[in-house]
């Protein structure tokens, strides 16, 4: 839940950071907003770690330094989140990089590995308070979100399979008495981990050399995870009412999505939004596959 309140504040800093950047930056040695970009991250580090310390933790017991196992939770949906994060500060981190002018070398390598970077804070803090601790599988996570976008660009060049995201709000949030959230859309996005889809998307003309399918339309597979109300088990009692029983399963999903880094515009605004929408997978008709069943969605986000 962490995660949702960092991803948050990354987007934030993402957003902040568009127009820190000219066109002219790759003639320069360094570009100088490089240095107001350290600045915005670290002020969103910064807001990150007052967060934590004075609400997220504020009524958890400091502890001495130990370990969480929480692979299982969530039907690993948390774990999905950690790579995501990861991947996506990663990508940013590389991209900004290569406009101020930095060599591949180090903006692979330095700006490629700022999810593990900025995700392993996180891990620390959790590791001193009751009620979380040090996940090896969160950092095994975060690790291999970073890796995954790193090896990309060093063996294709660019980043052939995306991983992305899509939320929308639960039925379940409504029911269950704040355990999910309040009634609202930002606090079921940090405590409803039954909204999230996580995706891998690619183009069929880039990978299989399908060359009659523009490089813009790509095939997503998704996996999510329905009916959860607890972390490894539903709780059946939330603030001494009775929640109601829903079946927990995961859902796996096939997908038409589209890439719009391959859609050429000349417009500076236009540019901005695609480089965001290209980390959200866009509604588009959906086959999903659960409970030993096959549905179909005309446009499922």
């Amino acid at each position: 839940m962490i995660l949702r309140f960092n991803l948050i504040l990354y987007i934030i800093f993402f957003l902040s950071i568009q127009n820190l950047y000219s066109s002219d930056s790759i003639n320069r040695k360094i570009d100088k907003n490089f240095y107001k970009f350290l600045a915005v991250e670290g002020a969103v580090l910064t807001g990150a770690i007052s967060y934590l310390k004075n609400e997220w933790y504020a009524d958890k017991n400091r502890v001495p330094f130990h370990f969480y196992n929480d692979f299982r939770g969530w039907n690993q949906i948390d774990k999905l989140g950690h790579f995501y994060a990861s991947y996506l500060e990663s990508n940013v981190g590389y991209s900004l990089m290569r406009k101020f002018n930095f060599s591949e070398k180090q903006a692979l390598y330095l700006g490629g590995s700022q999810g593990l970077i900025l995700e392993t804070p996180i891990e620390f803090f959790d590791a001193y308070y009751e009620g979380w601790g040090f996940s090896l599988s969160d950092m095994v996570a975060n690790a291999l979100g970073s890796v995954f976008f790193i090896t990309q660009q060093k063996v294709f060049g660019e980043q052939l399979i995306m991983p992305k995201l899509s939320f929308s709000r639960s039925k379940y949030a409504r029911n269950v008495y704040g355990l999910l959230g309040k009634n609202n859309l930002l606090s079921e996005f940090v405590y409803d981990y039954n909204g999230y889809t996580y995706w891998f998307s690619f183009s069929p003309n880039k990978v299989f050399k399908f060359r009659k399918i523009p490089n813009w339309i790509n095939i997503a597979i998704g996996y999510g995870a329905d009916g959860m109300l607890g972390e490894f088990e539903n709780k059946i009692y939330h603030k001494g009412n009775v929640l109601p029983y829903y079946n927990r399963h995961r859902q796996f999903y096939l997908s038409l999505d589209i890439d719009f880094s391959e859609i050429k515009t000349k417009s500076r605004f236009l540019e901005r939004v695609f480089n965001i929408l290209s980390y959200i997978k866009i509604p588009l008709p959906t086959f999903e596959f659960s409970n030993k069943k096959v549905k179909g969605y005309f446009f499922y986000f």
